[in-house]
């Protein structure tokens, strides 16, 4: 059984988007990021930094994915998003139409930066179990030792000064707010309401909730678990095992990016990034063997 994988925000660029344009398969992806976003394509192959602010980068993810999504055709009976990947596998699923996760996207984006006040701070950090200081949290948990945290700035700073002395591996993300923590608690009733108020459908594939890894099966569940998930923490290493309970022989991460399967292969499963492959037809081929 395969499995379809959904990144999220900090590798998407100019080049993800160009890969996939050629394909006529994806035009309709990208008119309907067009509208949501009011930029041309050509202003988001150009916009620089601009691609790593919220409002531009959580839209342009799910673009991303979908128009791979729709090039590819993958025969996926379970899924499972990583953050904002996570909206992205309910359009896959059937649960929201294309333009529909962008606009969702888009709403995401707006409220999460409004709840922002203070400069906050994303980074990963491997190698050291952390304990944490006031102010900051685990904003997903990819294993034991394999974090990312998330908080306002200074704190976060100075926490990982802490661990990087203690030798642990700290990677600063080009995400600017504190994704997945209390610190967006006031993002979550305006997102729950957007959700609420789409046309969102029961999944007609099984997707795996961010923060449990378990599956979901009915609209009501997936409004809630997308909900909590803007300040609750995404526990990735529980959906790897959810994949696995699932029967996944195998995993295919779509662009942007390819860590989580990395992650996947760590663990002895059978996985593939799109971004690993020289041409699509490549991946297909890959697809289609397992």
């Amino acid at each position: 059984m395969l499995g379809l994988l959904f990144p999220g925000q900090s590798a998407q660029g100019a080049e993800a988007l160009r890969r996939l344009l050629p394909y006529p398969e994806a035009a309709p992806v990208f008119a309907a990021l067009e509208q949501v976003v009011g930029l041309p394509l050509d202003g988001i192959l150009n916009a620089g930094d601009r691609l790593f602010e919220n409002a531009l980068a959580q839209p342009l993810v799910c673009a991303l994915e979908l128009a791979a999504a729709a090039v590819l055709d993958p025969e996926a009976e379970v899924c499972a998003g990583y953050s904002i990947g996570e909206l992205a596998a309910y359009g896959f699923a059937g649960s929201l139409t294309v333009p529909e996760v962008l606009r969702l996207a888009r709403v995401r984006a707006e409220a999460m930066d409004a709840a922002s006040d203070l400069p906050q701070r994303m980074v990963a950090v491997r190698g050291v179990v952390p304990v944490l200081p006031d102010g900051v949290h685990v904003a997903i948990r990819n294993g034991a030792d394999r974090v990312v945290l998330a908080g306002e700035a200074s704190a976060a700073d100075a926490a990982c000064e802490r661990l990087a002395a203690m030798g642990a591996s700290v990677t600063p993300l080009q995400v600017r707010v504190a994704s997945h923590t209390p610190l967006m608690a006031p993002a979550m009733p305006v997102f729950r309401r957007a959700l609420e108020a789409a046309d969102f459908r029961a999944p007609a594939r099984r997707v795996l909730a961010g923060i449990d890894g378990a599956p979901v099966l009915s609209r009501d569940r997936a409004i809630d678990t997308l909900s909590r998930q803007l300040c609750q923490t995404v526990e990735w290493e529980a959906c790897m095992i959810g994949l696995e309970e699932s029967g996944c022989t195998a995993a295919v991460e779509l662009p942007p990016g390819s860590n989580l399967s990395r992650m996947l292969r760590d663990r002895g499963m059978t996985a593939r990034a799109l971004d690993e492959f020289q041409t699509l037809e490549g991946a297909d081929g890959w697809i289609g063997r397992h």
